[in-house]
């Protein structure tokens, strides 16, 4: 999720289904001042809420940094004929690591 999409959202959606489990935070100073800041733009908003998106924001922001590493193996070809290697980067194993806790966190709903 980008973070101009997400603004829009807070200015009409409803709030997403959530996890049974919680998660305690400590915020930085700076960054709880921020996120008051935005409270206050968007009274709408919860802050939980708001915390919830932006931390999702920010997975997706990180998930799509990961790089692209080409391994010796291919997986498939191209329109063109051309191989295509499979990744041994960072985003394969963080999608199967995902897929992972995800399946235990339902399980635990």
């Amino acid at each position: 999720m980008k973070f101009k999409p997400l603004l829009d959202r807070w200015k009409k959606d409803p709030v997403p289904v959530r996890t049974a489990k919680e998660y305690l935070i400590r915020l930085d100073l700076d960054d709880a001042a921020r996120l008051h800041a935005l409270a206050e733009l968007f009274p709408g908003q919860p802050l939980e809420v708001m915390i919830t998106d932006l931390l999702s924001a920010g997975l997706d922001e990180i998930a799509a940094a990961m790089p692209y590493e080409r391994g010796p193996k291919v997986i498939s070809r191209d329109d063109q004929g051309d191989p295509l290697y499979e990744d041994i980067g960072l985003t394969p194993r963080f999608v199967e690591l995902t897929r992972q806790f995800k399946k235990k966190l339902q399980a635990s709903a």
